[in-house]
């Protein structure tokens, strides 16, 4: 029997279907938290986030938080921190705690019966976190450790020296607080910040899953009633505007690999050329089928894989360049680096290019909220911006409105070379010789 004939002609993709807008309740309580509460049905459980604002200017500020949030499951009320790790997971929960330089969050999942437990109980730490002398210590000196590891490793020192060179003496300039700073804080300071800062006003509780969503603004009101207060003012200076500069060479004497960082200003997500931008964006290198990857890893072997990629935070958005390369390499990376990027600023992007990353980027929002978690985390993160659920629902309109003109216009104003702060880690002797011969150093 003959095989079947195959013309290898693949099939047109359709136009992506608007998603189905879930039921959603949102209330805004008397203390001044914002609940949103989803429906989200499929498993028995709830996802929880709950957002803080933490942005602070104070020096002191980076240290006293992060061991916070290390510590604030270590006890609460008449609970240690046996106890409290018995009372979340008696509900089939989890709950931990992060920190940036934007916020505080709270995640947690539970078996969605147990919700309401779940939230007395979180009414609890956010009320009542006892922060005993002794844990604080023993989480002091696990933080310290983690620092201590972080900061052996050229990303993070790349990664640390890109955020000061752009944000000098700006809050966003600390990415990581100093370890002298964090073995200095008392758990008499983390008590007073924890008053000062974990307070329901201007927070946001968003919670999806297998819920009744009006139910759950009762729920939520009745079990965080005791939790009040509102934060003191914080005054932040205004986000510098870098622009561009000398490529900033970072000695690390030996090193057999250089750690590659650029960044610069970039359009939020509220701005209504923003789809355009993300599409240029993973068009120059933020997917695997990116012109970056194809140049310098598939062609040139110059490394396993670089990555742009945009940060929002609540003052402002990052367009950010990370690759790894071998030390050997590292001047031609950089020379094929600022290729792709003025080749993308001055030529127009191709019609087939701009109809693949579109599919792309619809795809990977369609995925981001297919689960109750993915979608908890996005709202969570877009309401940190003063956006909601019909952002997320309307921005795959928006994509398919790109033009090959759209992106033209953004890459020339965003990806050309000049624009971006740079700074290479690497063996300053092997390598800076060759940078020499393409760009202007800071040495």
């Amino acid at each position: 029997m003959n095989a079947p004939r195959v013309n290898g002609v693949v099939p047109a993709l359709t136009a992506p279907r608007r998603a189905r807008r879930p039921s959603v309740a949102e209330a805004v309580l008397g203390s001044g938290l914002r609940v949103i509460a989803v429906r989200k049905a499929g498993i028995p459980m709830a996802e929880v986030r709950l957002r803080l604002p933490a942005l602070s200017s104070r020096a002191t500020h980076p240290a006293r938080v992060n061991l916070m949030a290390d510590a604030m499951l270590t006890g609460a009320g008449a609970r240690n921190r046996t106890d409290l790790a018995a009372a979340i997971q008696a509900l089939g929960a989890d709950l931990s705690v992060g920190v940036d330089a934007d916020r505080l969050l709270l995640s947690a999942n539970v078996l969605a019966t147990n919700l309401p437990r779940l939230l007395a109980v979180l009414a609890d730490v956010l009320g009542g976190a006892t922060y005993p002398t002794s844990e604080v210590a023993t989480e002091r000196e696990r933080l310290v450790e983690r620092l201590t590891i972080a900061r052996s490793r050229p990303t993070v020192v790349a990664a640390e020296e890109l955020a000061l060179r752009m944000w000098g003496g700006h809050p966003y300039a600390v990415d990581l607080p100093r370890v002298e700073a964090v073995a200095a804080v008392s758990a008499a300071q983390v008590r007073a910040l924890h008053a000062a800062l974990v307070r329901p006003h201007e927070a946001v509780l968003v919670i999806v899953g297998d819920v009744q969503p009006r139910r759950v603004l009762d729920q939520a009101a009745r079990e965080l009633a005791a939790w009040t207060g509102t934060r003191d003012p914080v005054r932040v200076p205004a986000l510098p505007q870098p622009g561009g500069g000398p490529l900033r060479v970072i000695d690390r004497p030996d090193s057999v690999q250089s750690s590659l960082r650029l960044g610069r200003p970039a359009l939020r997500r509220q701005d209504e050329r923003y789809p355009a931008l993300q599409l240029a964006n993973l068009i120059f290198g933020g997917y695997f089928s990116s012109r970056w990857t194809e140049n310098i890893r598939e062609d040139k072997g110059y490394t396993y894989g670089p990555h742009s990629r945009i940060d929002h935070h609540v003052l402002g958005s990052v367009l950010q360049l990370d690759v790894e390369v071998a030390t050997e390499v590292t001047a031609p990376s950089w020379l094929e680096t600022a290729y792709e990027l003025g080749r993308l600023a001055t030529l127009p992007v191709t019609q087939q290019e701009l109809d693949s990353v579109r599919q792309y980027a619809v795809g990977t929002l369609s995925l981001s909220i297919a689960t109750q978690a993915g979608l908890a985390s996005t709202l969570s993160s877009l309401a940190g911006a003063g956006l909601d659920l019909d952002w997320v629902l309307t921005h795959p309109a928006r994509l398919a409105a790109v033009t090959v003109e759209d992106v033209r216009e953004v890459a020339a104003q965003f990806f050309a070379p000049g624009g971006f702060t740079a700074v290479v880690v690497g063996d300053a002797a092997a390598i800076t010789t060759p940078l020499a011969r393409l760009t202007s150093l800071d040495t």
